[in-house]
C-alpha cells in the first residue's frame, strides 16, 4: 500500500529532514507517526501525497511510484488519497454539503451519485443535519468532521491525517478518533501524525517514531513514548 525505500530529504536551505527511511504499510493498517517537533514527521507525511518530493530513494502509494510521477498526474494520485489537516482547510463561502461535494465535482462525478455519497458521508460523521450550514456556523470539532467527510467521500484507499486533533479539546478529539476508527474498520488505511499521547496509548495501533530524520521505533500496538 505505502512503501518507502532509502528515502532522504534535504531542503534547499540545507536542512536534512529525513535520512535513510525504509517503511512498508499494508492495506487496512492504522499507523500513528510520532516524534518531537522538528523530528521530520511533517516531511514524512507530506511525501505520501506528493506535497514534498524526496531528494533520494523511492516512494510508492497504491502501486504508483511517486518519485517518477509527472506533475500533471498528481491530481489523479490524490483522488485515491484523502488528506485531513489540523486547520481544516475548508472553503468558507461554501456550505458543509458543498465543501464535501466539491471533492467529487472536480472528478466530474454524476450529480445523483454526488448527492447520495455526500449525504451518506455526512451521516457517517454525524453532520447530515447541518449540511446547509457554513463553516463559520460550526464548532472546531464539526469543521474537522467536514474535513474528514471531504477526505473520504471518494472512498480513498488511504487517509493521511496531519495532527487532526491538534486544535481540538479532549472530548472532541475522542469523537474525531471514533470516526477514524470506523473508517479504518471499513478497510481504509490510515496514517496519522499526532502529538496526542493519551490517544496513542489508549487506542492501540502501530507506532512509527521519528527522531532526527530517522525511524527510531516501529512497533505494533506501540506507545507514544514521549512526555506530553
Amino acid at each position: 500500500m505505502i512503501e518507502m525505500q532509502e528515502v532522504s530529504k534535504t531542503y534547499p536551505n540545507g536542512v536534512n529532514a529525513l535520512s535513510g527511511i525504509n517503511i512498508h504499510i499494508e492495506q487496512g493498517e492504522f499507523v500513528y507517526v510520532v516524534g518531537t517537533s522538528g523530528a521530520g514527521k511533517s516531511t514524512f507525511i507530506k511525501m505520501m501525497y506528493r506535497e514534498v518530493r524526496p531528494s533520494e530513494g523511492t516512494i510508492s502509494v497504491n502501486g504508483i511510484n511517486l518519485s517518477k510521477l509527472r506533475l500533471n498526474k498528481v491530481p489523479l494520485l490524490r483522488r485515491n488519497i484523502g488528506v485531513v489537516f489540523q486547520d481544516f482547510k475548508l472553503l468558507q463561502n461554501l456550505s458543509v454539503y458543498e465543501n464535501v461535494a466539491f471533492a467529487m465535482e472536480v472528478i466530474e462525478e454524476q450529480p445523483a451519485v454526488i448527492k447520495r455519497r455526500v449525504m451518506e458521508t455526512l451521516e457517517l460523521v454525524g453532520l447530515k443535519h447541518k449540511a446547509r450550514m457554513l463553516p463559520t456556523e460550526l464548532s472546531g470539532g464539526e469543521q474537522q468532521r467536514v474535513s474528514i467527510a471531504r477526505s473520504i467521500v471518494n472512498a480513498p484507499k488511504v487517509v493521511i491525517a496531519d495532527e487532526p486533533t491538534g486544535n481540538l479539546d479532549p472530548e472532541t478529539s475522542w469523537e474525531i478518533m471514533n470516526i477514524f476508527e470506523e473508517i479504518n474498520l471499513r478497510g481504509t488505511t490510515i496514517v496519522m501524525a499526532t502529538h496526542n499521547k493519551e490517544i496513542v496509548n489508549t487506542i492501540k495501533h502501530r507506532v512509527i517514531a521519528i527522531e532526527g530524520g530517522k525511524i527510531v521505533r516501529d512497533e505494533a500496538k506501540g506507545e507514544y513514548g514521549y512526555e506530553s
